[in-house]
């Protein structure tokens, strides 16, 4: 009989530190098995009880049915916990839920060129010290021809096909140039701005021209600004955006109303040193016009064109991505394929 009592408390003993070990459903499971299974250990005890005298079994008996619906009540309350363990941590992944986390098999994203084009330009733009602005689509006359030096009746004015509106006066602008109207009137001198936009102009889609196309206009204002810090400024730019240490420009005379004197900047095609089919087998590429802000512009904005000078730049951003990422249609860059789009 002693024997039988020293059985029962090393069978709770070993019990309870299986069940303190143990951490999921599925080997509380296990100890179920090997404890109240069939073969398990409690029962093969509660299986000796036959064959004790009747006093023995008075005594016994009680205790050992006592012991297994302990036993019983012990898994079942670790079944308990750890479901409520579980429970409890599936609301805390939920509370604090990474919406930065992967997903297996999401559709993966792809930058726009002209979102990566432009990013790239402002970039080296900032480190160059410029300020990035933005100005509006819809524009007056007065901002996008006339503080310009393009007068209404101005010759100058046939070289743009507008869009305009049925507002009076007010068109969609036909280049960024207006955002320097609108920078010069508000902001102190020196100013260095870099501006990227749509312009927008009435002309017959192919290849290479559109109704719609992307822009950059850059400035800068300043005493003592020569054609040499437009030319330095021009030659740092094309080598950070074409990652070309040796790409050299090329100055020709050109006529724009709001400049003078007014260049054409070309650039030594990236692409060939004896000529291809980019640059037309001339070896070099037309990029921008530019040159130094005309007094009229100046006078407009009311700066003094006896004390400050400066120069100004502009050039056709789709012009330069289709150069830079080997693009051959315009209209690839606004058609929605996929195709086309997962390149970048």
């Amino acid at each position: 009989m002693q024997g039988l009592k020293e059985q029962i408390e090393a069978l709770k003993k070993q019990l309870n530190e299986a069940l303190k070990a143990v951490s999921s459903s599925r080997e509380t499971n296990a100890i179920h098995v090997n404890f109240l299974g069939k073969k398990g250990s409690i029962t093969k005890l509660l299986g000796e009880i036959k064959k004790l005298s009747i006093e023995e079994k008075r005594t016994f008996g009680p205790l050992l049915n006592k012991f297994k619906k302990e036993s019983e009540e012990f898994i079942q309350k670790k079944y308990d916990d750890l479901f409520n363990q579980e429970i409890k941590h599936q609301n805390l992944k939920k509370e604090n839920f990474d919406v930065t986390a992967y997903k297996t098999g999401a559709i993966k994203g792809h930058v726009h060129p002209y979102t990566k084009i432009i990013e790239e330009i402002e970039n080296i733009f900032l480190s160059m010290g410029y300020e990035i602005l933005d100005g509006p689509e819809v524009e007056t006359d007065y901002y996008n021809f006339t503080a310009l030096n393009v007068p209404e009746n101005h010759p100058a004015r046939d070289m743009y096909d507008t869009f305009w509106t049925n507002l009076p006066n007010t068109l969609l602008r036909t280049h960024t140039s207006p955002i320097q109207i609108h920078a010069m009137e508000n902001k102190k001198l020196p100013v260095a701005v870099a501006a990227t936009g749509r312009g927008f102009r009435h002309e017959a889609t192919d290849a290479s021209h559109d109704i719609m196309f992307m822009q950059c206009e850059g400035f800068l204002v300043g005493e003592n600004i020569s054609l040499a810090n437009l030319f330095a400024t021009a030659k740092k730019f094309l080598r950070a955006l074409l990652n070309r240490d040796d790409l050299n420009i090329r100055i020709r005379p050109g006529f724009f109303p709001f400049v003078e004197p007014g260049v054409e900047i070309d650039m030594e095609c990236p692409f060939c040193k004896k000529g291809c089919s980019v640059c037309k087998k001339t070896k070099w590429i037309e990029i921008f016009p530019g040159g130094l802000i005309h007094p009229n512009v100046l006078k407009a904005c009311k700066i003094d064109p006896e004390k400050y000078s400066g120069f100004a730049f502009g050039f056709g951003l789709t012009r330069l991505a289709m150069i830079k990422y080997g693009i051959n249609n315009i209209r690839l860059f606004h058609s929605g394929k996929m195709k086309f789009l997962e390149q970048f």
